[in-house]
């Protein structure tokens, strides 16, 4: 798709390029390749483009561009890809996105729906051209790099293309479209950074940077030198107030040093103290020892006699113990025979208890058969003696008629007495189902004084406090309005609420002006309530009529006047009338609001409600024109509860009917109970009556019937008879039976008793010589105790003479330790010969000594804590020193020293920099001026040629500010002005790109980088100054020994018939 390349040979023109057909207008126009190609200007310079290749960047597909060596013009218009080719040349040559001003992301710059691009640009070397080449994924947003077709880094490039002083960053170099406005706003610092760069030698900008480097290091240097020499001379300054009170604190400090050594000999004599009572306690701890070692075997013989007398002890221990066994043996058989004869005599005993119970069961029987014999004959008599049974019989059926009757009476009333409880219980729940509708009208208030506690909590507080203190106020006070009114329709609550305010709806309503202001005073006043109260009126305006009847109104859709939609106490309903006139508002439909034209002109109405609107209708005083106005009605918040006031009136009467009723029936339930109780208690007396004659009348019966009873029992206790001799015989025989073998058991205990007598004997001469053998034991054992005691105090006295002794030796070390610490001395050091005077034995055979020094001072403690008082006495009188001033004073002197030293080094420092710098400053300042005023020739030349002003100058503010030095740019193209500084403020857009142009012109020749791009620098500039910028551009850019230039320009008339006349 890529067409022909066209290929010339003049170093002005675009040597090459392809395009996409679909871009026809990226190619010059077709008269213009007729003609004559221009002569070619000379070689390539060293680092010049040579060639310049795209593949899918930007507008191209394919595209390959082959520069001449010295000007090369792009033309086209805007869209075709002249900018394309400069940012190739950017991105070829390891430059940033963000640079071109169009993309910060080197993605953004390949064609639009491919996934990679390429650049490839051939640099022209000497020793062989240099091919850079960038392939670019978008996917990744990197880059590829490779050189001469071996792939590289980045890094690389950067270097290769600086070692060809290429400079893409630098505007004075490379300046692209987007960055022509930026080349005006450079600062006079910047815009000689730049020209360093791109002109100056190698060296300069780097000597630039070294004096700026160099004047900063001298400023710092100065600045520290200044301020040590300024804190050096405060410090002596502060020293020699000080000189005195530092020499009273050494002053003071002697006697410190006196009393340090005192206090550093105590330590020695103490020691010296101890170590001799060391000695002495050695001594005493050596005697005791041999007092321990002599009683030790004293011991010894006694100790051997104990244990014979010991041994002797334990054998008769063992025959008394034999002995006991056997005594208890023999106890134990005298206690088994005596159980025997225990249990003999418990035998008789018990033969004898049986005789005994058989005497006493025969007595008692013949006991129990006299006394009921007895009973027989009285039983008897008793019946001789009862009266005859048939003689009752009359009494029992009266009185069994008697309870017959008053049981009907009784169940007559009982029935009456369910009556009324069933009656009673249908009162009660009558009752209860009203009390219930009472408390639902009682929740439905409770719920329009929620609300009113929620929207208005002082009107509520009032309404509570008006309800504890009514027998205040001497005539009726209504509570607030929307509490009193009681709709018949909630859904007519929206007329109501919308006709009265909410400030006269929660209102309390007073009948006297006197209960009014007395509520007033204490609700307002003294509780800080915020209520509102008024006035019902005198004259009754709740009876009147209504100016029109409602029949009149009822064919436009009226159905009622206000006041008939609610209920409310008559001083509320005759204030609502004189003040809202609710009795003359009528209330419409729907109907009413569609013939609302003709209800405003015919009924003369001034106010009046439809279905959802209220309106207001009033006459002009001057045009008497009748003006209406509508308002939409608001929902209903507080009068949507409706309570029925006459309903609840109703309710509690019917409530106290009900009462009465109840209190009727209980009543006669009272009654015929009472009637029920004495008829009980009748019945219970003829029954008990009954039962008394009916025992009358069965006695005679039970009487035969006990007699026949205790007759057969006496028959059966004659029969039961016993044989009372035999069984005393037969009991007499056992007795003697068991007395034989009694005294036989005797006879066996009186044996046993003799063998335990004489075993107790033995066991009692046995005892008598246990006790002679423990006796001499306890002597011995005493003589033994009393050794021991004394050896063990012995011992006690040996253990605490060693305790003290090691305690002794322990504070020995100890004070030795200290004494060494005081006068600095380790463990491991010697006292050297010449601090020693006599050298004693410590206990843990170490030598030491006190100091030489302490030949001087006092040997006694007392002396040297007399010497220490004293001392310390004199050193309290150099009062007021601070050593902390002291510690100053010393660390003063040390910084002074230091400083001194540091500041002779800073100063060396110092003239060492300033002779660098002046060396620098030389190899630098002065090429720098020849160039800009070679800059400034060519520029100023460039200006006049146009009939024009201009000039370049190296300006700084102060010649020792390296880093304030800059090219400054003065221009005039106008000859009635001055020259004014170029800014981005001052000069016109045309007039800056002039300048901009010729400024870089002026680089040209100077210019030591291989080649110059300019991208659409002449957009802002009118016709005469662009032919006049292009005219030199072709005369600079075609000289021989001139950089490769790349001039970039949507103009091609004008600029093209420029450079046929040039090429003629």
């Amino acid at each position: 798709m890529a067409t022909p390349s066209r290929k010339t040979s003049t170093p002005t023109t675009l040597a090459s390029k392809k395009a996409s057909p679909r871009d026809p207008s990226s190619e010059f126009p077709n008269k213009r390749s007729s003609a004559p190609p221009l002569p070619s200007s000379g070689p390539f310079v060293e680092g010049s483009i040579v060639r310049i290749a795209m593949e899918n960047f930007l507008t191209y597909d394919i595209c390959e561009v082959s520069p001449g060596p010295h000007l090369n013009m792009i033309i086209g218009a805007n869209g075709t890809g002249k900018s394309s080719i400069v940012c190739a040349i950017c991105l070829g040559l390891a430059g940033k996105p963000a640079f071109m001003g169009r993309a910060d992301k080197v993605g953004f710059f390949v064609k639009r729906g491919c996934s990679k691009g390429m650049i490839e640009i051939e640099l022209f070397r000497t020793s062989g051209n240099l091919v850079i080449t960038r392939e670019i994924d978008v996917a990744k947003n990197q880059s590829f790099w490779f050189i001469n077709k071996k792939s590289t880094t980045q890094k690389v490039v950067e270097e290769q293309v600086a070692a060809l002083n290429i400079q893409v960053s630098n505007l004075c170099q490379f300046l692209p479209q987007d960055k022509v406005g930026e080349f005006a706003k450079l600062s006079k610092i910047e815009l000689l950074e730049a020209t360093e760069k791109s002109i100056g030698p190698p060296e300069m900008h780097r000597y630039h940077c070294e004096l700026k480097n160099f004047r900063e290091k001298e400023k710092q240097l100065e600045t520290s030198c200044k301020g040590k020499t300024e804190y050096l001379n405060k410090l002596i300054q502060r020293n020699e107030r000080y000189k005195q009170d530092v020499e009273r604190f050494y002053e003071r400090k002697r006697h410190l040093d006196l009393i340090e050594m005192l206090e550093a000999k105590r330590p020695w004599v103490e020691y010296e103290n101890v170590r001799q009572e060391y000695e002495e306690v050695k001594l005493a701890r050596d005697q005791v020892k041999d007092e321990v070692r002599k009683l030790k075997e004293e011991q010894i013989p006694m100790t051997r006699r104990i244990e014979d007398i010991e041994t002797q002890h334990h054998n008769l221990e063992a025959q008394i113990k034999a002995k006991a066994t056997e005594i208890k043996e023999t106890s134990q058989k005298c206690k088994q025979k005596q159980d025997a004869i225990e249990r003999k005599d418990k035998h008789i005993e018990e033969l004898q208890q049986a005789l005994t119970v058989k005497r006493r069961e025969e007595h008692d029987r013949q006991k129990r058969i006299s006394n009921t014999r007895k009973m027989i004959e009285d039983l008897q008599n008793e019946l001789r003696n009862t009266e005859n049974c048939e003689n009752l019989q009359p009494q029992i059926d009266a009185i069994t008629n008697d309870i017959r009757r008053v049981q009907d009476e009784k169940e007559l009333c009982e029935g009456e007495i369910i009556d009324k409880n069933k009656e009673r219980e249908t009162i009660e729940k009558e009752k209860k189902s009203v009390n219930h509708q009472i408390i639902q009208f009682d929740n439905l208030m409770n719920q329009k004084e929620e609300k009113l506690r929620q929207r208005y909590r002082d009107t509520y507080d009032a309404l509570l406090w008006l309800r504890n203190n009514r027998e205040k106020f001497k005539q009726g006070v209504n509570e607030p309005i929307m509490l009193t009114i009681n709709m018949k329709d909630n859904k007519n609550a929206k007329y109501i609420e919308n006709h009265i305010p909410s400030n006269d709806l929660r209102a309390f309503v007073f009948e006297s002006q006197e209960d009014m202001e007395v509520f007033l005073k204490e609700v307002r006043d003294n509780k800080k309530l915020r209520v509102n109260a008024v006035m019902a009126p005198k004259i009754s305006y709740a009876d009147r009529a209504p100016s029109r009847p409602l029949n009149e109104l009822k064919q436009y859709g009226f159905f009622s006047y206000l006041r008939e939609l609610f209920d409310a106490p008559a001083p509320v309903m005759n204030y609502l009338c004189s003040q809202y006139h609710i009795h003359d508002v009528p209330v419409g439909t729907e109907r009413t609001r569609e013939r609302i034209e003709q209800v405003i002109h015919e009924t003369g109405l001034r106010q009046l409600y439809t279905a959802e609107e209220k309106y207001v209708v009033k006459i002009s005083f001057y045009s008497k024109k009748i003006i209406s106005c509508n308002t939409a009605l608001k929902t209903a918040q507080f009068l949507t509860v409706t309570v029925d006031v006459e309903q609840r009136r109703g309710l509690e009467e019917h409530l106290k009917e009900v009462n009465r009723k109840l209190q009727a029936v209980e009543s006669g339930l009272i009654a015929l109970r009472e009637t029920n109780r004495l008829l009980e208690h009748k019945d219970n007396e003829l029954r008990q009556k009954k039962k008394e004659l009916f025992e009358r009348k069965n006695k005679k019966r039970q009487l035969e019937q006990k007699i026949s009873s205790k007759l057969e029992s006496l028959k059966l206790m004659e029969q039961d008879t016993g044989n009372l001799e035999e069984e005393e015989r037969k009991a007499n025989a056992r007795i003697r039976e068991v007395n034989v073998q009694k005294a036989k058991l005797v006879t066996e205990l009186t044996n046993l008793f003799k063998i335990y007598t004489s075993l107790q004997i033995q066991k009692v001469d046995l005892i008598l010589q246990n006790t002679t053998v423990i006796s001499e034991k306890n002597k011995l054992e005493s003589d033994y105790m009393a050794v021991s005691s004394q050896l063990r105090l012995t011992e006690q006295q040996f253990i605490e003479l060693d305790e003290s002794r090691q305690r002794l030796l322990q504070k020995c070390k100890e004070l030795m330790k200290r004494a060494r610490q005081v006068c600095n001395l380790t463990a491991e050091q010697t006292i050297p010969q010449e601090y020693q005077t006599q050298v004693p034995t410590i206990p843990n055979g170490h030598n030491s000594s006190p100091p030489m020094a302490f030949r001087d001072l006092p040997n006694t403690l007392d002396e040297i804590d007399a010497l220490l008082t004293e001392e310390r006495s004199r050193a309290s009188c150099f009062t007021g020193l601070n050593p902390t001033v002291v510690e100053e004073y010393t660390k003063r002197e040390e910084e002074i020293v230091q400083l001194t030293e540091e500041l002779k080094i800073k100063k060396v420092e110092l003239d060492k920099y300033r002779e660098s710098i002046s060396q620098v400053k030389e190899r630098w300042l002065n090429p720098l001026k020849e160039l800009v005023e070679k800059i400034n020739e060519k520029f100023s030349s460039f200006f006049s040629s146009m009939q024009c002003a201009g000039e370049v100058d190296l300006h700084t503010e102060n010649e020792e500010d390296y880093d304030k030095y800059g090219i400054r740019i003065r221009v005039k193209f106008r000859s009635s002005t001055q020259l004014h500084e170029l800014t981005p403020h001052h000069q016109s857009g045309g007039e800056r790109s002039v300048s901009t142009m010729l400024y870089l012109m002026a680089l040209q020749e100077l210019n030591r980088c291989p080649f110059r791009v300019v991208d659409e620098i002449n957009q802002g500039m009118d016709p005469i100054n662009e032919r006049r910028v292009f005219e030199m551009v072709v005369n600079t850019a075609c000289k021989e020994n001139t950089s490769q230039y790349f001039f970039i320009t949507p103009k091609a008339t004008s600029l093209s018939q420029c450079l046929t006349k040039r090429v003629a």
